[in-house]
């Protein structure tokens, strides 16, 4: 809502000015086109400008971006000028030939726009595709589910925001076992042969016995108190939601954990007692990664840490300018990672070091790269804002294929031989278009090949599918916030 304020102040209030004699023709009034970004990456964007007078004779400048699905938005400030050269807060344009030069953007990228009749619109979303198929059975269970569904041995394990964890027969969706964790569940669990390992917003991680959700044992975290804020406009009005817990990393008997408090914990899967505990800063609601004798994590503080398995000694920090709310991942031999920077960087997991970085257009990075069933670097991604799912070469950051999926992909792609699987959130109202659903890309291409649309619940802010799928045989099972688990044939 704060977004359509905003938008309302920028756009209607002027025009409930009082009427002023209308000024001349400035030189610069129409519609401009040209493209920016990063050419060497394969990452660039119709930019347009139209600039206008508002109802004070001011000269008003509204901005059309293409790949952040911005269409005719006004862009705060003064248009200033002096002889040919027009500024504003977020551009230093001079006007000559016939054409606009000159930086746009906080990254001041050069661009030159020619003068043209219409400017691009948003795409509307395709109603000529394939149909999508239906759920082969689908499973009700009472609260939001935020992360995506666990499977081990033809069983489905899924938590929800009314403190259950339940087990699901994949077979026909009928409900093995449930167990009252008694706080919201928003990580994903880790099943083993024997075990299933969660955490809770109670503070704990637990442990269940796999074949009938018995306690075995709890590990508290501490960070119980730390408050959490949902995808809300109303609740967390700085844009700071938090929708994320971790799923427990298990190597050789360690599990590997943060904390909403900051904590990173390993600790004995068999016992549940602490090996140790480090502080770092801000929330760890990612999941760590593991390579060899060192641990990777990352925090809404905006760091990205290696650790050392044994000891929990820290090797480095690479400090980011916003929350890291992507889960380091391995593509090859760099570790990969977003964050709400707007930004995709491949780091050297031996010392930090950024081999490069991928700007994603103002838009949050949520989603966690997955690599190809091949392991040739290739990797693919979804992003937020952004409303697209990105297929890229993590050897140098170029991108082979980028489509627009319209929602957003905050969860993990599920890569199988033949297609990309994106769950898309949405949140309502907002100034850009998302709708939640589930898309099909081929692999190869990004084509679009199927999309099922999911409407928000009724009343509700956000909706769809914020978690990630899950394969379980020729079944996707994926959760959304309306509640209900679904199972999705595939292939």
């Amino acid at each position: 809502m704060r977004l359509l304020t905003a938008l309302f102040a920028c756009v209607l209030l002027p025009a409930l000015a009082s009427a002023t004699p209308p000024a001349a023709p400035d030189p610069i009034e129409g519609r401009w086109l040209g493209r920016t970004g990063d050419a060497r990456a394969n990452n660039l964007s119709l930019l347009g400008l139209e600039f206008t007078r508002d109802a004070s004779g001011a000269l008003a400048v509204a901005l059309t971006l293409e790949q952040l699905n911005l269409f005719g938005q006004p862009l705060p400030g003064a248009v200033r000028r002096e002889g040919t050269r027009y500024t504003g807060d977020s551009f230093d344009l001079t006007l000559q030939d016939g054409k606009l030069t000159g930086t746009f953007g906080a990254g001041r990228r050069a661009v030159t726009l020619e003068r043209v009749a219409e400017l691009p619109a948003d795409t509307p979303i395709p109603t000529d595709l394939p149909p999508a198929p239906a759920p082969r059975w689908q499973r009700q269970l009472g609260g939001a589910i935020y992360a995506g569904p666990t499977v081990h041995a033809g069983v489905a394990y899924v938590g929800t925001t009314n403190g259950v964890l339940v087990a699901l027969r994949v077979a026909d969706g009928s409900v093995a076992w449930s167990f009252p964790a008694g706080r919201p569940l928003f990580g994903e669990p880790l099943a083993t042969d024997d075990a299933v390992f969660f955490v809770c917003d109670n503070g704990y991680l637990f442990k269940l016995a796999r074949a009938d959700g018995k306690e075995l044992w709890r590990y508290d975290l501490g960070d119980a108190r730390v408050s959490r804020l949902p995808p809300d406009p109303i609740q967390q009005p700085e844009d700071g939601f938090d929708h994320r817990a971790p799923q427990p990393t298990l190597v050789d008997g360690v599990l590997y954990v943060g904390a909403g408090d900051g904590g990173f914990h390993a600790v004995r899967a068999d016992t549940g007692a602490r090996v140790w505990r480090v502080q770092s800063q801000g929330a760890i609601r990612t999941t760590a990664a593991v390579r060899g004798p060192h641990v990777f994590f990352s925090t809404i503080g905006g760091l990205v840490v290696a650790a050392e398995r044994a000891t929990g000694h820290i090797l480095w920090e690479v400090k980011s300018p916003a929350p890291v709310t992507s889960s380091p991942a391995f593509i090859g031999d760099k570790l990969v990672i977003g964050g709400r920077d707007s930004v995709l960087q491949a780091l050297d997991p031996a010392t930090g070091a950024q081999l490069w970085k991928l700007g994603f257009w103002g838009s949050w990075v949520e989603s966690t790269a997955v690599a190809a069933p091949e392991n040739n670097g290739v990797a693919y991604i979804g992003s937020s804002d952004l409303r697209r799912v990105t297929c890229l070469d993590a050897n140098d950051g170029r991108i082979l294929w980028r489509t627009d999926v319209f929602g957003s992909p905050w969860g993990r792609p599920l890569v199988t031989n033949k297609f990309v699987y994106a769950a898309l959130a949405a949140e309502e109202p907002y100034m850009i278009r998302h709708q939640g659903g589930l898309a099909a890309l081929d692999r190869a291409t990004g084509r679009l090949v199927w999309r099922l649309a999911a409407p928000n619940p009724p009343g509700a802010y956000s909706g769809g599918f914020a978690g990630s799928p899950a394969r379980a045989g020729d079944l996707l099972l994926l959760g959304g916030i309306n509640g209900t688990l679904y199972a999705f044939p595939i292939e």
